[in-house]
């Protein structure tokens, strides 16, 4: 690991941690990044709805590349933050962490840009509140 490597830490706030389990994995225990990639849609849509003040959905996501393989038995981290807010729609700067297995080395695996848009009960477009305390 390189000295800027070992100076990297997450930015954004932990939104979600879950285990990277067999059923998660190829046959050489490497995970899925698809598994990887729907556990960070999943706390985009924790911290949007909480935003939002309701219903999010995800609307786009912007250039995913995978820098390190998470392996059965890591912990995966998923840290956000919110870096814009339109009239319906927000950005969020969402990075995915391994936490290895037994260990406290956290190693980065992708981040990526979600784009989620809240929508109103009839499920169509609905403004953000503009009183955002956790933005």
């Amino acid at each position: 690991m390189s000295e800027t490597e070992a100076k990297m830490a997450p930015t954004g706030e932990l939104t979600l941690r879950t285990l990277a389990m067999p059923a998660d994995a190829n046959a050489a225990g490497d995970i899925f990044g698809g598994w990887v990639m729907a556990q960070m849609d999943l706390a985009c849509g924790i911290r949007a709805a909480e935003r939002a003040k309701g219903r999010v959905v995800t609307a786009a996501v912007k250039e995913m590349s995978f820098a390190k393989a998470m392996k059965i038995g890591d912990t995966l981290c998923i840290y956000t933050h919110i870096t814009r807010v339109g009239r319906t729609s927000m950005t969020l700067k969402v990075e995915a962490w391994a936490q290895r297995y037994l260990s406290d080395l956290m190693e980065k695996v992708t981040d990526a840009d979600f784009v989620m848009v809240a929508l109103d009960e009839d499920g169509k477009p609905k403004p953000v509140p503009v009183d955002g305390s956790r933005a």
